[in-house]
């Protein structure tokens, strides 16, 4: 069976996801869409990054091409469990039988309803191919789905971080140490992600992560500087106070990527020469390392300097506090402060990755796999980013008017309805009732403050806590 079939004739489970991109009310060019998750995911792709990393191509029932999107689907169905991707693999089967060249056991419908070879397929994929999957469909995705503000003329990216507390198995525990407090040591292991948005499509970067605590800790701007390089080449980098130090400032210079930072005032005050900057204006500066920073961090060179403006702004939550920003942009303070809020936009991205996703719910229990879930969840975020992007176009509205979690359910729904399309015509009616769908799930535009904002997560409920025996009421 040549490898080559499964990017030609793969059955309609898999081919609606990329098709999506090709029906659409919208001047866009949607059939440059279909192409994107097609090539980017594809059984040629597949080969290449094989050749590319020196791994063995895998074939049969349980191919990479497979592996990846079995994979991708179990973050976006609810129920994503390899049972739930097995049976939902199988009943799909019939689609194949056609075609006299795919194997036996898909040929026959003998796909077995056991998970043992579907995991065992997760665990041999290679962890660099998954990875190289998802670069190419954020790059791919992000040519295409350009939004930028007229004045910066760039796309805004917007860095932060997160944790995931993984399964207290032996592997990860060493991987990913839990942490400690007065009272001992945690429970579970943490992992510390990092990861870059798009502050207008929501598109997200392929992510860095590292253990958060133990003696192989890593910070997050350790992590930021190692995903930069993912970045396009003109992003403009957005960043809140936690970034907003010499080195990872120098760091986005040396790539010739433009910056916006917030500073603390102690920072702030440095940079200026303990000189004050009145509110709404700004001030010209060359931002030097300081000797804690240079014992932290001895491979910057000797004339290390960052130059740009220290802006100075009123906050305007806190009357009583002024903002400090360093930028190398050279507008006024207002549209400086007005950049800075889009920072916000990734808390709700990363609440849509952790929570609408699933990735909060990470079960693997070894470390590559526990990678492989990251990343598969990552792709299977950007594809409904994509698909959030084309009805909102189609719609007239900007992407992040419409709801995440709505757009990821009328997917599922409209799955197996596209399936059971038996012409191009019918397909194409059930495309546009599905981009209707999520073009409709418009977030609602409040004449009042909601007096528990969005940006703002919830530390939600908990259950009852198991008593120990002696302490039971008799």
């Amino acid at each position: 069976m040549p490898l080559s079939f499964f990017g030609r004739r793969i059955n309609k489970t898999f081919e609606m996801v990329y098709v999506l991109f090709m029906t659409s009310p919208t001047s866009i060019d949607l059939n440059a869409f279909e192409e994107v998750l097609q090539s980017a995911v594809s059984a040629s792709s597949m080969e290449q990054l094989c050749r590319q990393h020196k791994v063995k191509v895998r074939l049969g029932t349980y191919s990479l091409f497979v592996v990846i999107w079995l994979m991708i689907y179990q973050r976006l169905n609810g129920n994503g469990t390899l049972g739930s991707a097995v049976q939902f693999l199988a009943r799909q089967a019939t689609h194949w039988r056609r075609w006299p060249t795919v194997g036996k056991r898909v040929r026959e419908g003998r796909i077995s309803a056991r998970t043992g070879g579907y995991c065992q397929a997760r665990m041999k994929m290679p962890t660099l191919v998954i990875s190289g999957v998802c670069d190419q469909i954020f790059e791919q995705l992000q040519a295409r789905m350009r939004e930028q503000p007229p004045d910066v003329a760039r796309p805004v990216f917007v860095i932060d971080g997160t944790t995931l507390q993984l399964l207290h198995e032996r592997e990860l525990v060493r991987a990913f140490p839990p942490g400690r407090n007065q009272h001992g040591a945690n429970h579970w292991p943490t992992m510390l992600l990092v990861v870059f948005h798009d502050a207008h499509t929501g598109l997200a970067t392929r992510p860095s992560w590292g253990p958060m605590y133990g003696k192989q800790a890593v910070s997050e701007q350790e992590l930021a500087r190692e995903a930069l390089g993912r970045l396009p080449e003109e992003a403009l980098v957005l960043a809140d106070g936690n970034f907003g130090i010499f080195v990872m400032a120098y760091t986005v210079q040396q790539t010739q990527r433009p910056m916006l930072f917030r500073l603390t005032a102690a920072r702030a005050g440095k940079v200026l020469g303990g000189d004050g900057l009145r509110p709404g204006r700004r001030r010209k500066v060359k931002w030097e390392p300081s000797s804690q920073e240079r014992k932290a961090h001895p491979e910057l060179p000797a004339g290390a300097v960052v130059k740009g403006w220290v802006v100075a702004w009123p906050n305007p939550a806190k009357k009583d506090e002024i903002l400090y920003f360093f930028t190398t942009l050279d507008l006024k303070p207002a549209r400086i402060l007005e950049l800075y809020k889009l920072r916000w936009n990734v808390e709700t991205d990363l609440r849509s990755l952790k929570r609408t996703v699933e990735l909060h719910r990470v079960t693997s229990k070894s470390e590559s796999m526990v990678e492989k879930e990251v990343l598969a969840a990552v792709c299977a975020y950007n594809v409904i980013r994509a698909i959030m992007y084309l009805s909102a176009a189609g719609a007239g509205l900007a992407p992040r008017q419409l709801s995440f979690s709505t757009a990821q359910a009328a997917v599922m729904v409209a799955w197996p309805y596209l399936q059971r399309a038996r012409s191009a015509d019918e397909f194409h009616d059930e495309m546009q009732r599905l981009l209707g769908v999520v073009a409709q799930a418009k977030l609602p535009e409040r004449s009042r403050r909601r007096s528990y904002p969005r940006e703002i997560w919830g530390r939600g409920g908990h259950f009852p806590f198991r008593r120990s025996p002696d302490k039971e009421t008799r």
